[in-house]
């Protein structure tokens, strides 16, 4: 009556952590658990043997080379029956005897055969009418030296497996030391008091008592008194089957009946059953209670936890596009709508109605002011060779005619020369616009088709063919243009406006003092009558020159820019949309919108952990509820 009174007010609380722990849950934070820690040959084995019932893997070195999570459950229906877990595999069986095989199995198959450490755990689930509501994990026994066969650092990583458990303060460690050896020295409670100081969860288990040298048992008692170490959670002594017992085949219930008898009449430890700091049966009470109380404890701080760990990874879901549809038409309407977005965006971005990295046409307008700039600062340069040009040509060909009577021929030449120059920085700027598009095209891809490898790699392979045929496009305009200026020729009504204001602006440079109304007006007249006259005089030349190089400059100043904007941005950006379209006729849509590995891992990943964290959130409410 008495234990079914105490599994009801146990199990709950255990079977709550142990389904969180199955669950996954402790990969997000820690579960109250208690484990097993002991020097090699302190008697751990035996203890876990007499509370479960079975007998475990023994030997020499290590024994147990991986966590081993043995979760005990009272069922008074069922007589005996195991389920052993390890990695992906569940074998289920109900001898007893075919413990120590399985449980050398799953070592064998996570740490390999041998003597090497695995932290990958292995869960074996006893349920028996004999046992008590408990769980627990077995730790590595802590070695110093490495035996044949082992690692050199063995030791190291025994004990950076053990401290990974018992560091967390949602931990009880449970203690093994032998009663034979000196308590202060032993490194099991070494390591205990280094991440437990204050000895708040740590519990200690004397074991060989018959071992002890007459006299030394006043001695023990004194620490089992916590009169020597002092720990929060006290001292229980244990009497287990040692290695005679075992070889002569005794069973752990025969054992655990000595063991009380054992108690029951010594000297000096008798007093212990009283006080309920001895046996077997008061350490699996004792552990059950501490755990169960450890866990109501630790209830409302990992309610907490899971609710901000799941705000956390929803936020972190959210932030990634959902994948793919799984349905074939579904599928075929996912990659329409996502190469509609990008086409839209395409379009949006060559309009200047959006910006994605940078200002595009902020961009293009400094390029094509810079062309300008570069267009005055030729007029500049113009105007000082010009007269150079003229001098040269009347010294080097000038026939009977008196200086500055020039040819038409020179004045072609001239234009023609200067004219030439000015590709390359046209051509310059073309390049100069060419990569900016095209790195904000390129840009747009990667965020749009982010999510898919394929897709992204087409749309810049396309990106990259078009701007390269849309770029040999412009450079054959520009040098059509420049070819076109080779003729010399504008309107004669535009060029005597420009001849006139070239007049003007010389005019305006004198001074004054320099220039009467009456020269004022004399050579206005003489602009006027420019279309009609026949004598260009030597000052007059440069100035006809002057006036069609302004021309020019407006027209390429415009021109060149056009040309580039047309074809670089809008043309491109119209053949991106409608090649991308041509990918909708295509059969292999599933290779099309083909998800990033990655990213799709990831969203898994954290789907997985928002299902565990709503899961162990449903427990803890049912539970408290």
């Amino acid at each position: 009556m008495f234990q079914d009174q105490l599994a009801k007010k146990v199990r709950p609380f255990i079977d709550l952590i142990d389904d969180m722990r199955s669950i996954g849950i402790e990969k997000e934070l820690p579960l109250p658990t208690i484990a097993v820690v002991g020097d090699q040959s302190s008697g751990k084995s035996s203890v876990l043997e007499s509370l479960s019932g079975v007998a475990l893997p023994r030997g020499t070195g290590i024994v147990t080379r991986c966590p081993l999570l043995l979760k005990l459950c009272n069922d008074r229906t069922v007589t005996w029956d195991a389920v052993i877990t390890y990695g992906e595999k569940v074998i289920l069986f109900d001898e007893p005897s075919e413990v120590v095989r399985y449980v050398e199995q799953a070592q064998n198959a996570l740490a390999g055969k041998g003597v090497g450490i695995c932290e990958d755990l292995i869960t074996l689930k006893i349920t028996s009418s004999t046992v008590c509501d408990l769980s627990l994990i077995d730790l590595p026994g802590i070695t110093r030296v490495a035996v044949k066969g082992q690692p050199d650092d063995i030791g190291v990583q025994i004990n950076n497996l053990i401290m990974k458990f018992i560091k967390e303060n949602r931990t009880i460690i449970l203690v093994v030391v032998p009663c034979n050896v000196d308590i202060a020295t032993t490194e099991a409670l070494k390591m205990a008091q280094q991440v437990d100081p204050d000895g708040t969860r740590t519990l200690a288990i004397l074991t060989k008592p018959d071992l002890i040298d007459p006299g030394e048992e006043k001695n023990v008692l004194e620490i089992v008194q916590n009169r020597v170490m002092d720990l929060n959670m006290g001292y229980v002594i244990v009497k287990c089957r040692g290695q005679k017992k075992i070889d002569e085949n005794m069973s752990i219930t025969d054992a655990i009946e000595e063991e009380l008898e054992f108690f029951k009449t010594h000297e000096h430890f008798r007093s212990l059953l009283r006080q309920e700091k001895a046996t077997t049966k008061c350490l699996a009470t004792k552990l059950s209670n501490a755990l169960v109380k450890h866990i109501k404890k630790s209830l409302p701080q990992m309610s907490e936890n899971i609710k901000e760990k799941l705000g956390e990874v929803k936020h972190l879901l959210s932030q990634i596009e959902g994948g793919p549809p799984k349905e074939p038409a579904e599928k075929r309407k996912f990659l329409i709508q996502v190469i509609t977005d990008f086409n839209e965006q395409i379009t949006q971005l060559s309009q200047g109605d959006i910006i994605i990295e940078k200002n595009l046409f902020v961009l293009m307008r400094n390029e094509f002011t810079a062309w300008m700039e570069c267009l005055k600062n030729a007029k500049s340069y113009y105007h000082e060779v010009v007269q150079h040009l003229v001098d040269e040509y009347d010294q080097k060909h000038r026939g009977s005619e008196l200086p500055g009577f020039s040819n038409y021929r020179v004045f072609q030449h001239v234009v023609q020369k200067l004219v030439a120059e000015l590709k390359r920085p046209a051509m310059t700027t073309l390049q100069k616009i060419r990569k900016m598009v095209q790195e904000e095209f390129d840009h747009l891809s990667k965020e749009i088709f982010k999510n898919y490898p394929y897709l992204q790699d087409v749309s810049k392979k396309k990106i990259e063919t078009i701007q390269e045929q849309q770029s040999n496009i412009v450079k054959a305009r520009i040098v059509e243009q420049f070819e076109m200026e080779m003729q010399v020729y504008t309107q004669d009504e535009i060029f005597n406006k420009h001849i006139l204001e070239e007049e003007t602006a010389n005019c305006s440079d004198l001074s004054d003092e320099d220039i009467s109304d009456e020269d004022e007006t004399h050579v206005l007249e003489k602009g006027e009558k420019a279309e009609g006259s026949d004598h260009d005089t030597r000052s007059k030349y440069p100035g006809l020159l002057k006036a069609y190089y302004e021309i020019v400059v407006q027209r390429l100043a415009d021109q060149v820019p056009m040309l580039i904007r047309y074809f670089i941005l809008k043309q491109s950006a119209k053949i991106v949309c409608s090649e991308m379209l041509d990918l909708l006729h295509r059969d292999d849509t599933d290779n099309i919108i083909q998800e990033d590995s990655e990213i799709g891992q990831n969203r898994a990943k954290l789907q997985t952990q928002v299902d565990r964290l709503v899961q162990a959130n449903d427990k803890l409410s049912s539970l408290r509820g």
